[in-house]
């Protein structure tokens, strides 16, 4: 999710996530701008390291959760720190008024906007999570939302904890990058550009294309219980961290209310089959989820009421998909506990 600082009057407008820009296509979510990656042999400069870097995210935000999942269900909670940010923003973006003087305990800065400027003095772009800072530095690692999640999984893998799985394998690298297209254009970033379309053509165009993602994923779930292989992949994440804000914000807030997640049974099942799985929904609040979209996105919802609802019971009940076979984490073990310094408050919770 990014904040332009530059433009700060256009918070609403870019819904504060990811490089978005409109045009004569409508929405644009442009690429990363700060693509350096974290490897095993710090052919970028930056090695794996462990306690070198700092993780910071929004709860609220679809593209840091994916790197939130991939943290826990690798077990790098110890090795990469975590920085969590107010899902409310100011003028300067993403600030960490969660923390004790309103500044980050390890960086020891009040916005994340800070960090940026340290890489690129007067960087005029957009503040955007997920991003990893050099603590040494201070100085922004990368904002690469797309490549961060893939190299936890693969250049991280001296600092995995045992039992470990494999989110990116190997044999199946394709199909999960086939799948993760297709998920990313027409439903990750579908429910962005139907949200914050300014054309009538443009709106139904993604609403389009959003619910016929999801009536694919529907009848390639219907008999396997994940969508690449029979473990929990890369292509799993990225659909988990869409699909448990459906019903909350883009049925409503985003108009993609053709149905509700819970009216479909086979997505609803599979969604709560990965909530229920350690690494996915302890790291889900849906407190901040609900205020970011609903008080930040001002264009959108200008009275600023934050809805009552929906119902989050359901997220704990029953889904039966064990029926379906397959194995979590493979031939690993689910992560252990949540940090208590990272556990969800109750009120982010169902």
């Amino acid at each position: 999710m990014t904040r332009s600082a530059a433009t700060p009057a256009r918070r609403d407008e870019t819904g504060s996530d990811g490089n978005s820009e409109y045009g004569r296509k409508g929405f644009q979510r442009s690429r990363s701008h700060f693509a350096d990656r974290i490897t095993a042999d710090g052919r970028d400069g930056w090695p794996v390291e462990a306690g070198r870097y700092r993780l910071v995210v929004s709860r609220a935000c679809p593209w840091a959760s994916r790197a939130l999942v991939s943290r826990r269900l690798l077990g790098l909670e110890d090795a990469l720190s975590l920085a969590v940010a107010d899902p409310i923003q100011d003028d300067r973006s993403w600030r960490f008024t969660l923390d004790p003087g309103d500044r980050d305990p390890v960086l020891g800065i009040h916005h994340l906007s800070e960090a940026y400027d340290a890489r690129q003095s007067g960087y005029p772009g957009g503040v955007s999570v997920p991003a990893v800072v050099d603590v040494p530095s201070g100085q922004l690692v990368t904002n690469d939302y797309q490549r961060l999640t893939l190299d936890l999984a693969t250049e991280w893998t001296a600092l995995h904890r045992p039992g470990a799985p494999d989110l990116y394998p190997e044999p199946l690298r394709d199909e999960i990058d086939e799948v993760i297209d297709g998920v990313y254009r027409q439903l990750n970033n579908g429910v962005y550009r139907a949200g914050f379309a300014t054309t009538q053509q443009d709106y139904e165009d993604a609403y389009r294309d959003v619910f016929h993602r999801m009536d694919l994923m529907s009848a390639r779930l219907a008999d396997r219980r994940y969508l690449v292989g029979e473990t929990i992949t890369e292509a799993d994440i990225r659909a988990f961290t869409t699909l448990v804000r459906f019903d909350a914000v883009y049925h409503g807030h985003f108009k993609c209310n053709r149905n509700k997640l819970t009216e479909d049974p086979v997505l609803w099942a599979y969604a709560r089959d990965l909530y229920q799985t350690p690494g996915f929904g302890d790291t889900v609040d849906f407190d901040h989820i609900k205020r970011h979209y609903y008080l930040v996105h001002t264009g959108i919802n200008p009275t600023g009421i934050l809805p009552a609802g929906p119902d989050l019971s359901g997220w704990l009940t029953p889904h039966g998909r064990e029926d379906l076979g397959g194995r979590p984490f493979g031939d690993g073990t689910a992560p252990g506990p949540v940090p208590a310094a990272e556990r969800i408050a109750a009120a982010g919770q169902p």
